[in-house]
This record gives C-alpha cells, structure tokens and sequence, in this order.
C-alpha cells in the first residue's frame, strides 16, 4: 500500500464560517425562534428555549394515554422555495400532526420541530418557524423545543427541510380506537382546502412539466396562481373532532393524508366492516379535476394520491347523525354525508359506488 506524506496545515487560519457554517446567522435564527416559541407557552412548559430537552408538566389528567406523531412536509416544500414563500408550511406541519392525533380523541400538548439547511437564512427559519407558532397557538400546544441544523453540501443553495412530532394525551377511558362502529354508520366528510400536503410529486409534474406553468401563472379554473393553490394550508380539524367527541357524538375519525380516502379509511375500520362511500356527494376544489384532466389520471390513482376534496372523514351512529350535523353547523363547520359503514367478509376497505 502506498503511503500517503503527511498533510500539510494550513497556513491560514480556517473557521467554521470557511466550511459553509455561519454562527452569527445561527444566533439571529435562534433569537427570532425563542421569541416565536415563547408565545406558545403555558404554565406547563418548565423549560426554555435552548434547554438540552423539553419539560413540560403533565398535570390535570386521571389516568392519561400520551399519543405522538411524526410527519414531515414532503415535496411542497419544492414550491415555497421556487414561490419564496415559507410561512404556511410550518403551519402544515403542525396541524397535519395535531389531525394524526385528533382522531383518536387526543388534545395536543407540546411540538418539537427539525429544521435542516445547507445554509442558515434567519429569515427563511423565522417564517418557517413562525407557522409553526402560528398553528400551534390556534391548537393550543406549546413549541417546546427542537433542532436547527445548517449543513452545506447536503442540501441544495436555498432549500431546506422540516419535520417535526406532537405529543397529546386522552384519557384511557375516550380513546378512540372505532371498536364502537356498527354497520349503518354515517361518513360525514369535512372539506379539505386542496392538496393538503400530499400528492404534491405528482402535481408538481403536471402543472411545471406538462402544463409549462410556474408558480406564478394564473390559472382561470384556480382563480388565482399556481403557487398560491399549491401553498394553501393543510387545515386541521382539532375543533370539530372534540367537540363531536366530548358529546359521546364520534365513533371513529379518518384523516385523509397520502392514500387518499381509499388507504387511510380501512385504517380505522374494525375487522368485518367496509365502508361504502359515493363519489360525487361531496364538491371537488377545482384544483383536483385539473390535475385529473391534465394527467387523465384512471380513478383508483386519483383516488390514492390526492384527497379529492376530503381532508377528514367522521364516523358517526345514524340515530345521532342529526346531532351531529347540528353541531358542525353551529361551528360553521362545512360537511358533507359521503357515505356508510356496511359489513364485509373480506378486510376493511372502501367500496365506491
């Protein structure tokens, strides 16, 4: 083997800022972070900002199930950075997280976020981070806490990625597990605002490469541009799930995230149940019959990669359906009765009809 002469040092001397690493844009980037996350604090949260790790103060429950989710924001970032626009997906992240947890009759407690860049913008963190504020004081949970990673050479000049996990809590006994559910049952489905933050691989493809459009064409059947559809918020629906919950109203709810209606509604139906669900009792944001014709995309492809117009799906008993729906209305709450649970010899799945 061939042996190498000894390196040679530096003359000069080499810092991190010379590897692509700027500490000072990291200390703006952590003052405007503390700030954000301040806001979001209770009197649970024992620690502060640039703590090792998180405290917070489980106090109020009797006998308490934690329930956690981890999500990121997928490809949609592709737009915030051709859009310059960042201060929606840090709210998607958020409610996409609280909506995992919801369904199974979970409040939020507290966030932590991942934000990865290849070189740190404090302004660019501060609009991230600052929708994930955003949204977690509407969900009201605390941002406890999290990583700012700058890493050049991993990440592409201005793009970065996000990520983050929620921890909520339910008492045992209103855990929703859908072990209620009975054939008979009514979906009610609750409108999404597009694509949420899933399908956007696919959606990408068609309206940049095939259509030629940019993030900034207006598009008549959208009524706005491009990059203003794809960047709408993943809306949560923490609101209308507990106070369904809270009246003993909720057999079991579905967020539909990637998969669409057809992979994410078997995921609460117990064994012996289908669900039946007819297209066309819902109305469609016109974003999704675009995508459709643009990749003349066969129904079961459509229907497993985009939510159609559906963002969650709740499973409530036929004899308190009008409850229900008289609830939904007093929250201003957009619904829709999409379909029934029926019996099924085969595994849980959607049945269109």
């Amino acid at each position: 083997m061939k042996t190498k002469n000894p390196a040679k040092p530096s003359k000069n001397a080499v810092r991190y800022q010379d590897a692509g690493v700027s500490i000072d844009e990291a200390g703006r980037a952590v003052g405007y972070i503390r700030s954000l996350a301040k806001r979001t604090f209770s009197k649970s949260v024992l620690t502060s900002i640039g703590s090792f790790g998180g405290g917070f103060h489980l106090k109020g429950w009797k006998n308490p199930v934690l329930v956690s989710s981890i999500d990121g924001v997928g490809t949609k970032l592709k737009v915030a950075f051709l859009s310059g626009k960042h201060d929606t997906v840090g709210q998607c992240l958020v409610n996409h997280c609280v909506n995992d947890i919801a369904v199974q009759g979970a409040t939020p407690l507290f966030f932590l976020d991942y934000f990865a860049v290849g070189r740190l913008q404090a302004e660019v963190a501060r609009d991230v981070i600052g929708g994930m504020a955003r949204a977690c004081e509407e969900n009201g949970c605390a941002l406890i806490g999290g990583e700012t990673a700058e890493m050049p050479g991993l990440y592409s000049e201005g793009e970065y990625d996000v990520a983050g996990c929620i921890v909520g809590a339910v008492e045992r006994k209103s855990l929703l597990t859908g072990a209620g559910m009975k054939p008979g049952d009514v979906l009610l489905g609750l409108p999404s605002t597009g694509l949420h933050t899933n399908g956007y691989s696919l959606a990408r493809k068609l309206l940049f490469d095939i259509a030629g459009y940019t993030v900034h064409t207006q598009v008549a059947e959208l009524g706005c541009s491009v990059g203003e559809e794809l960047l709408k918020v993943h809306r949560g629906y923490r609101k209308p799930i507990h106070a369904l919950h809270r009246k003993g109203l909720l057999r079991a709810a579905a967020h539909i995230t990637g998969g669409g209606i057809t992979d994410n509604l078997p995921r609460v139906l117990p064994k012996g149940l289908a669900a039946e669900v007819y297209p066309g009792s819902w109305p469609e944001p016109p974003v999704f019959p675009l995508l459709k014709s643009l990749g003349n995309i066969p129904d079961g492809d459509y229907r497993r990669t985009f939510n159609t117009g559906i963002g969650m799906i709740l499973v409530v008993s036929p004899r308190r359906a009008a409850e229900a729906e008289k609830i939904l209305r007093r929250l201003k709450e957009p619904h829709f009765p999409i379909g029934r649970i029926i019996e099924t010899s085969s595994r849980p799945r959607v049945i269109y009809r």
